[in-house]
């Protein structure tokens, strides 16, 4: 079988190779007579020239010793870096959205969604995101939350943020 197939080969190839391109050949040698290839010099390399560096006795912008001098220290606000962490705070505050609230007797909970569809039952005083925040107040329609974050100077601030309960969700 395998030798039928090569000898099909070779009548195929001999096939190609007859005068049947004599026309391009010969087209291809009258237009190539007066042709002549020509390659351009190659550009003249420049020697390198160093640059010498003089700047010793300024400061040098690479080192962190400029930014150390801003730093104050770390303020009363700092967070507890001790206590464990809640479930909620391993998400970013945007991402988390409040659902509904629910109340027992005079407390009242809110029910927060997580990016993966769990929901949680937070109080106040409970701990959500990632920037130490804490749950102040919940009302009806929104989670008062104050954040403890970092300021460029190195001292801890508050920023209070709230999550809303979103038009979809009041709407049902």
């Amino acid at each position: 079988m395998s030798k039928r197939i090569s000898i099909l080969l070779v009548a195929l190839l001999a096939g190609c190779g007859g005068e049947q391109f004599g026309d391009l050949k010969e087209w291809m040698k009258e237009n190539s007579q007066n042709l002549r290839g020509k390659v351009d010099p190659l550009p003249e390399v420049k020697p390198y020239q160093p640059f010498p560096y003089n700047a010793f006795d300024q400061v040098d912008p690479f080192r962190p010793v400029k930014m150390d001098v801003a730093k104050k220290g770390g303020g009363s606000l700092a967070p507890n870096f001790n206590r464990p962490k809640e479930t909620l705070e391993a998400y970013d505050l945007e991402k988390l959205r409040m659902v509904g609230t629910l109340q027992r007797g005079k407390e009242i909970h809110a029910l927060i969604k997580t990016p993966d569809g769990n929901l949680y039952r937070v109080k106040v005083g409970s701990y959500l995101g990632q920037n130490f925040g804490m749950i102040s107040a919940i009302t009806d329609t929104e989670v008062q939350i104050k954040e403890i974050v970092e300021d460029s100077g190195g001292d801890w601030v508050e920023r209070s943020t709230q999550l809303t309960l979103e038009e979809s969700e009041q709407k049902k």
